[in-house]
């Protein structure tokens, strides 16, 4: 389980917080986040400022634990993060 995500229950999700040493960097995974997010069909809840991102990948809501789906879109992500920089 990486580091970035937080389990939460009621309803299941994971959330996470990503910091970026500049608003280029967070510019640059938020473009990539949106192309991931449109090729998994999967659309995260996001907060942001200028150097971090705060995400919300919630499960479906008939599940009581976070999903393997939700799991596997974190996984995803993390491979963004080391690739920006985060």
């Amino acid at each position: 389980m990486s580091e970035t995500w937080q389990v939460r229950k009621r309803p299941a999700r994971l959330e996470g917080r990503v910091e970026f040493a500049d608003y280029n960097a967070t510019r640059d995974f938020l473009d990539r986040l949106a192309e991931l997010s449109e090729r998994e069909q999967s659309y995260p809840n996001l907060s942001f400022g200028r150097t971090y991102v705060n995400i919300t990948l919630d499960s479906p809501e008939d599940e009581d634990e976070v999903s393997e789906a939700t799991w596997r879109i974190a996984r995803l992500i993390d491979e963004l993060v080391a690739g920006t920089g985060g």
